[in-house]
């Protein structure tokens, strides 16, 4: 299998910038459902203004986590499955482990408490290293490659 150039830090910023777009509406929708359904469990709600909703610790604790959880499995399924989200097949770039297999879901948890843990100031590191590698990418021994257009 060839080796392919690291992608470079503006791909790699449009295909997050795709990314979001699919996974924030999924997130949005996820949300929806968990406050709608929680009127069901018989938990207490608490009333602001006349509208009865979720306390605050259901906020704080359990839609975060069912956030972070869709945030590891969105990226998680496509990194496992061919390496590419769908914004990284829009810009043509595919993360890999060093030995170009696909990534373990170690490798995927490391890449994903490394990004958010960061809030994204990781990728500042690719113009900077002599290997065009993020710091996630140097976190979890994983490359993300630009593909050439024949492939």
């Amino acid at each position: 299998m060839p080796t392919f150039p690291s992608a470079p830090l503006w791909r790699r910023l449009a295909a997050l910038g795709y990314d979001s777009l699919l996974l924030g509406a999924v997130m949005f929708v996820s949300v929806g459902l968990l406050v709608w359904l929680y009127q069901f469990t018989g938990l207490p709600m608490v009333e602001l203004n006349g509208v009865a909703k979720p306390p605050a610790w259901f906020s704080a604790w359990v839609i975060r986590g069912v956030l972070l959880l869709l945030i590891v499995g969105f990226y998680g399924y496509f990194w496992r499955h061919g390496g590419q989200s769908l914004g990284m097949r829009a810009w043509r770039i595919r993360t890999e482990r060093q030995d170009q297999r696909r990534l373990s879901w170690g490798q995927v948890l490391v890449r994903c408490a490394v990004g958010l843990g960061t809030f994204g100031i990781g990728f500042l590191l690719v113009p900077l290293s002599h290997k065009g590698q993020a710091l996630q990418d140097m976190a979890s021994n994983t490359r993300t490659v630009l593909i050439p257009k024949d492939n």
